[in-house]
Parts: C-alpha cells; structure tokens; sequence
C-alpha cells in the first residue's frame, strides 16, 4: 500500500472518467454481440482470425499474437484451441526457431475471416467512427496509444511516469 495520501477525482475528472468506465464495460461486449450474433464467433476470436489474415502468410508466432490481439499467451492458446477443433487455425513449429509454435490461418479460417468482417466494421463505424469527426479520431487513437503504452509498462513491471514514459 501506498504511503502517499490518495489522489481523488476531482468533479470534472470525475465527470469525464465515467463515461469512459461505462465505454470501457459496454463497447467490448456491443462489439462481441455483434460477431457472435452474426459470425459465431467471440470479438476475441475474431480478432486472432484477422491478424493471423493479415500476416504473411497468414502465419504469426502465437506470441506475437498474444500481443496483436491484446490477449495472454494463455488465453490465446485456449482460443487457438477452439479455433483449430473448428478448422480455422493450425498450430504449426516455428522453421526459424523450432522452440517456438506459429499459428497458421487456414483456407476455412480464411473464409470465415471475409465472412465475418463486414459485419465487424459495420459495428465499428456504426459505435465508433460514425460519431467522431477525423480529428476527434486521430487525438482518441492518440490517447490509447499513450494509455496502452501506460499498460504495458506496468505489465513489463516499469511504473510510467506523469509523461507517460517508464
């Protein structure tokens, strides 16, 4: 615990972090309505699917994975699991490094893939984009990315300081 005393919201802090904390809960599972409703699939699922799309290839090492859809290794691997009973991804040993194991989108994976996208930007322009102007945009992609690398270095064990930096 902390010694420093505890740093409360002020009013408007506290007048902006709410929406965010109700965005936070209610976008994901919007999001993971939509695939499932419409494809089946978890928006977590899917997100494996099309990065393992858009790698060359199709082939990813499952780490780099893991990280590209912002999930555990664990998690991934499970889901990987489900994936391949399905026949849309193929566990394979890396060539370069047999240490490691790629993850290899099939042609059924592939299909399901360009089935499920149009569905899934449709959601993501009607939620998202749609209410934002291209600035409004930009500064929303600015600040996730400074609040990710926040994330990450907290993960790596680094507290960030105020600058954002570890």
């Amino acid at each position: 615990m902390s010694a420093e005393p505890t740093r409360w919201l002020s009013a408007g802090e506290l007048e902006s972090w709410l929406p965010v904390g109700g965005l936070l809960l209610r976008l994901p599972a919007a999001l993971d309505a939509q695939m499932q409703r419409d494809s089946g699939l978890s928006h977590f699922e899917y997100l494996v699917l099309a990065n393992l799309s858009e790698a060359p290839q199709r082939t990813r090492r499952m780490s780099e994975l893991a990280a590209l859809a912002n999930g555990s290794l664990s998690r991934l691997s499970h889901v990987v699991k489900r994936l391949e009973g399905r026949g849309w991804v193929e566990r394979t040993t890396c060539p370069q490094d047999g240490r490691y194991t790629n993850a290899v989108l099939t042609e059924a994976g592939w299909e399901k893939v360009r089935q499920s996208a149009p569905g899934h930007v449709a959601a993501v322009r009607e939620l998202v984009l749609d209410a934002l102007s291209d600035d409004d945009l930009a500064r929303l992609g600015d600040m996730a990315r400074r609040i990710m690398s926040r994330i990450a270095a907290d993960d790596a064990g680094r507290v960030a300081g105020p600058d954002g930096r570890a």
